[in-house]
C-alpha cells in the first residue's frame, strides 16, 4: 500500500480517500471507536505516507485515537475489522504491533515531547530520518505542549509539528488557545508568537485537500532539515459523511450497539442541576467533555456557573481549589483515566487545603476497547493515600444521586467514582462513611464489595452458592475511604473477602486488610493484578485479569468447607 501511495496519481488518491472512509465508517459502526476525528484526518494521512519514508521516518500521533488511517496504510488493512476486539488491533498507535507504531499515545500533549525525544536520539546516534509530531488543535490546550515547545531550541533536533485544527478536541475547542490558533489565519503577529519558540510557521494547508497539501508538506519536509517547522493544516471532522460533519461531538466515540443500562453521566447531570437551582454556590468544570460526562443539562442551565477549560486537567483541579477557597461548590467531573494526569493537584491544592470539592469520576474500573490507556483501574489507590480526601463507590445510580445531594454541605475534598453504565436500583438513607449490611448470615465468611459491578458479581455468586447449601454475609462497602471502622469491629466472621474493580496494590482489599491487622480474620482480595489491561470486553477481560467468579466461588468452597 504505501508504494502504491507514492506512484498514485491525485484522482487515484481521491478514490483511496473514499475507500478508506468506507472501511472506517464500517469497522467503526461494527466494533465502534473513534469516527469523525478519523474520517478528517484521511487525506493528510495518505498525503503524509506518500511524502514521507514510514516506518524508517517516525510519526507521534496526539492524542492517538486518530491513527484509523495510519493502520489502514501500514499494512494492518486485513485486520482493520478487528479494531478494539480483544486479540485485535488496538485503537490507538500500538509498538508491539507494527513498526509504523513507534511511540504510544492515549492521553493529551504528549506527541511534540516524544517527537523531540526520538529526534534527540537519532542525532545522538548519527540516523538520518524525519519526525513528526501531529498534534489536534484540542491538545495545544494542554500544558505539557507548552513545556515541550519551550524545549525546541534547547534541544535542537528539528521535527516537523502538524497542528490539525478542525476546532475540536471532544467537544468543541475553547479558550485562549484556540483564539491564538484562529488569529494565525489572518495576523501575522500571532505567528510570530510561535517563531519565538524556535519554530518556522507554515500555513495555512487544506488537511483534505491534496493540491494544498503536498506542496505544503514537501515544503515542510526541506525546511526541517534546517530546524523545526509548524504547519498548521485545517481538516474537517467527520469529513465525508454529513451527520458526522453536522454532529462531530456526538460522532466523536461511538459504541458498537446501544448501552443497555441507564448511563451515570445522564444521573450526574440531572442531580447537578436539581441542587444547583436552589444552591447558588455549586459549579460544574470538565476539562473538553462537557457531553461525555453529562454537564450539557447544566451548562445549558447555568452557563455563568459552567466551566469547560480544555484538555487541561490540571488547571481545572487548580481552578475547582480556588473556587471552593472562596465559598464555592466546585464539581470536576472527569474520566478516571484522565484524573491520574492532576494527582499532585488533588494531592496539595484540593486536599492539602481541605477544600469541599467534589471529584466526579466517570469510566472508572475497566473501559475495554480503548485499553491500557483508558482503564480506570488505579483511582483507588492513588486516590485511597491522601490525607482528607473521603472515597465513595455507589452501588447503583440510586446511590449516586444520594452521595451528591449528601456532598453540597459536606466540606470536605470527595471522590465518587462509577462505571460508565449501571442500574437504576435503590437506596435507603446512609451516613458518610456507612457500609450497608446486605445479607445478614450466621456462616463464617464475608464478602465486601465496592461498586456496583463488584456487588453484581457478589450476588451472582451468593445466589449459586445458597442453591449448593453455602450462604455467606454480603456487604456494600460504598466507601473506600474511610472505611466503616465501626463495622469491621463488630465482625463475627472471620473469613473476609473483598472485591474491587480496581489494581489490588494499595487498594480496598490492602486497606481492608491493614485496618484488620492484628485480629484473626484472613483477607482475601480479589481484583486486578500487577499488569496493564488492554483493549477488549470488559466483562471478559474483567474475568481474565482477576474479578473470576470461579475463582472466588471456588475460595468460598474451600471456605466453607473448613467450617
Amino acid at each position: 500500500m504505501p508504494s502504491e501511495v507514492k506512484s498514485a496519481s491525485t484522482e487515484q488518491l481521491n478514490l483511496l480517500a473514499g475507500e478508506m472512509r468506507e472501511e472506517i465508517f464500517r469497522t467503526v459502526s461494527s466494533c465502534g471507536g473513534h469516527l469523525s476525528s478519523n474520517l478528517g484526518i484521511v487525506e493528510l494521512t495518505i498525503a503524509l505516507h506518500r511524502v514521507f519514508d514510514f516506518p524508517k521516518d517516525k510519526i507521534v500521533f496526539d492524542v492517538g485515537h486518530q491513527c484509523y488511517p495510519h493502520k489502514l496504510l501500514s499494512g494492518r488493512a486485513k485486520l482493520f475489522h478487528t479494531l478494539r476486539k480483544e486479540g485485535g488491533l488496538s485503537g490507538f498507535p500500538k509498538r508491539a504491533e507494527s513498526p509504523y507504531d513507534c511511540y504510544e499515545t492515549g492521553h493529551a500533549g504528549t506527541a511534540v515531547s516524544a517527537a523531540l525525544g526520538i529526534a534527540k536520539a537519532r542525532d545522538l546516534k548519527g540516523e538520518d530520518f524525519s519526525v513528526i509530531a501531529l498534534v489536534g488543535d484540542g491538545s495545544f490546550q494542554n500544558g505539557l505542549i507548552f513545556e515541550a515547545l519551550n524545549s525546541v531550541s534547547l534541544l535542537n533536533s528539528p521535527i516537523l509539528i502538524i497542528l490539525n485544527d478542525n476546532g475540536m478536541s471532544i467537544s468543541p475547542t475553547v479558550g485562549g488557545t484556540q483564539e491564538i490558533l484562529d488569529g494565525l489565519k489572518h495576523s501575522a503577529e500571532n505567528v510570530r508568537l510561535f517563531e519565538k519558540f524556535g519554530l518556522e510557521y507554515i500555513g495555512i494547508a487544506d488537511g483534505n485537500d491534496f493540491s494544498s497539501l503536498l506542496p505544503a508538506l514537501e515544503r515542510a519536509k526541506e525546511r526541517i532539515k534546517e530546524k523545526t517547522v509548524l504547519l498548521h493544516v485545517v481538516t474537517k471532522k467527520g469529513r465525508g459523511y454529513p451527520f458526522a460533519e453536522n454532529a462531530p461531538a456526538e460522532t466523536h466515540g461511538l459504541s458498537p450497539k446501544p448501552v443497555p443500562r441507564e448511563e451515570y453521566s445522564t444521573a450526574l447531570g440531572e442531580e447537578l442541576t436539581a441542587l444547583a437551582e436552589k444552591d447558588s454556590r455549586i459549579v460544574a468544570i470538565t476539562a473538553a467533555m462537557t457531553d461525555s460526562l453529562g454537564l450539557r443539562p447544566f451548562f445549558r442551565a447555568f452557563p455563568e456557573r459552567s466551566f469547560d477549560v480544555g484538555i487541561c486537567e490540571e488547571h481545572a483541579s487548580v481552578l475547582a481549589a480556588a473556587l471552593a477557597a472562596e465559598g464555592m461548590r466546585p464539581y470536576y467531573a472527569i474520566y478516571s483515566t484522565f484524573l491520574q494526569r492532576a494527582f499532585d493537584e488533588v494531592i496539595h491544592d484540593v486536599c492539602g487545603q481541605n477544600l469541599p470539592v467534589t471529584f466526579c469520576i466517570d469510566r472508572a474500573g475497566i473501559v475495554g476497547a480503548d485499553g491500557e490507556t483508558h482503564q480506570g483501574i488505579f483511582d483507588l489507590s492513588y486516590l485511597s493515600l491522601i490525607p482528607n480526601l473521603t472515597i465513595a463507590v455507589p452501588a447503583n445510580i440510586a446511590e449516586l444521586r444520594a452521595m451528591l445531594r449528601m456532598s453540597a454541605d459536606f466540606g470536605a475534598p470527595l471522590a465518587i467514582r462509577y462505571p460508565k453504565a449501571g442500574t437504576q436500583g435503590m437506596c435507603k438513607p446512609f451516613a458518610m462513611g456507612e457500609w450497608e449490611l446486605l445479607r445478614s448470615t450466621t456462616s463464617d465468611i464475608v464478602m465486601l464489595a465496592a461498586g456496583e459491578r463488584c456487588l453484581d458479581l457478589a450476588q451472582h455468586l451468593l445466589k449459586r452458592a445458597r442453591a449448593h447449601g453455602m450462604d455467606f454475609t454480603l456487604v456494600n462497602a460504598r466507601f473506600v475511604k474511610p472505611l466503616d471502622e465501626k463495622f469491621l469491629a463488630s465482625l463475627e466472621q472471620k473469613q473476609v473477602v473483598t472485591l474491587e474493580d480496581n489494581v489490588l496494590a494499595g487498594g480496598f482489599g490492602d486497606a481492608v486488610a491493614r485496618a484488620l491487622r492484628g485480629t484473626d480474620c484472613n483477607v482475601h482480595s480479589f481484583g486486578f493484578g500487577d499488569v496493564f489491561i488492554p483493549h477488549g470486553e470488559p466483562a471478559s477481560l474483567a474475568v481474565k485479569y482477576g474479578l473470576d467468579p470461579e475463582k472466588i466461588y471456588a475460595l468460598i468452597e474451600e471456605l466453607y468447607a473448613r467450617g
